[in-house]
């Protein structure tokens, strides 16, 4: 498909630059089969059913994000994806400058030699020294803060090491949060659990790759990049559980459904997965493993609204993100939520 259309027009005011506070105050837009609501996150488990099951991913974000130099020109890097105990591969700002075998130093005692260049443009990073690559991060790395965010408020800040990460935070790897779970609170799931929603958790280390654009003019010519995710046979068997009970699973995030999907055998059950996923999700895929989602609202032209297009139809999705957009929802990353369950 061309990728014009999946484009829109979105004022820059309706980027938000913070969340809500609470976090459950979000706005939420509910398509639910033909009606068009508005609601808010807190009304999350009156939206749902007893018997239905959420899915959350429990990756967290690490600093991703390194300033460094190499001689006396400066390299920025964010991670992308982990090689080796120490590996990443990274996309790096200025890597032009940069040849093979380069030492790059990060500040704080942490430096690491260039490697090879992917096809992606990505070069790889080998971390020096004993320590684990996790403490190297903590001490010189920075929040990888989406660039929408970070180009309009200078880059990260103290909040943001709270702010950008979920209540489900467990297995640390991704450079990008799952942030349709930014909206969930200890009192918002006391209310999901005693209405007789359960919840279980995966795990896919979101890269950076979730922020470059489309580049492509057809669909057809779009590489996804990889991403390693986790499901094991206790959660894939509950998810199987729940949807032969008559319950319904719903993917908290794009990276949970893309994650159960890519686990999904032809039957439309759900198998224990470790590993990478590639997988890209455009309208006419045929959903296996999901039945409804929750997330934020995504970038034109962008995968993910490919795949909200693929979930409830294109037209469908163009006219819903018109209305959110004419009653002041805010987008992104910090943004309010929409909750998508097919007819």
């Amino acid at each position: 498909m061309h990728v014009d259309l999946f484009d829109f027009e979105l004022p820059n005011d309706h980027i938000a630059l913070r969340p809500a506070s609470p976090r459950d105050a979000a706005r939420m837009l509910v398509l639910d089969g033909a009606a068009t609501l508005d609601r808010g996150v807190a009304d999350l488990p009156g939206c749902l059913r007893a018997g239905d099951l959420l899915v959350f991913n429990d990756t967290r974000v690490i600093p991703a994000q390194l300033e460094g130099r190499r001689g006396d020109a400066t390299v920025g890097a964010t991670l992308h994806k982990r090689e080796g105990p120490r590996r990443w591969r990274a996309f790096v700002r200025n890597a032009r400058r940069l040849r093979d075998g380069d030492s790059i130093d990060f500040g704080a005692g942490v430096t690491a030699i260039a490697g090879d260049k992917g096809e992606d443009g990505s070069v790889a990073l080998d971390f020096q020294g004993d320590d684990p690559v996790e403490l190297l991060l903590e001490r010189a790395g920075r929040m990888p803060l989406p660039p929408y965010i970070a180009s309009k408020r200078g880059g990260a800040d103290a909040r943001d090491a709270e702010d950008y990460q979920t209540l489900f935070a467990r297995e640390a790897g991704a450079v990008a949060a799952p942030t349709a779970a930014l909206h969930f609170t200890p009192g918002l799931m006391a209310a999901l659990d005693a209405a007789g929603i359960g919840h279980a958790t995966l795990t896919l280390h979101v890269g950076a790759g979730t922020f470059l654009p489309v580049k492509a003019q057809d669909t057809d010519d779009h590489r996804m990049h990889a991403e390693w995710g986790r499901i094991d046979r206790d959660t894939a068997d509950r998810l199987n559980a729940v949807r032969a009970a008559g319950g319904r699973v719903i993917a908290v995030g794009t990276t949970s459904l893309r994650l159960i999907e890519s686990a999904c055998d032809a039957d439309g059950r759900v198998q224990p997965f470790e590993g990478d996923t590639a997988i890209f999700i455009t309208p006419g895929y045929r959903f296996r493993g999901i039945d409804g989602l929750m997330t934020n609202f995504h970038l034109p032209r962008s995968t993910l609204f490919m795949l909200v297009s693929a979930l409830m139809g294109r037209e469908r999705m163009q006219a819903a993100y018109a209305h959110a957009i004419a009653e002041g929802y805010r987008f992104y990353s910090y943004g309010d939520a929409s909750l998508l369950l097919p007819a």
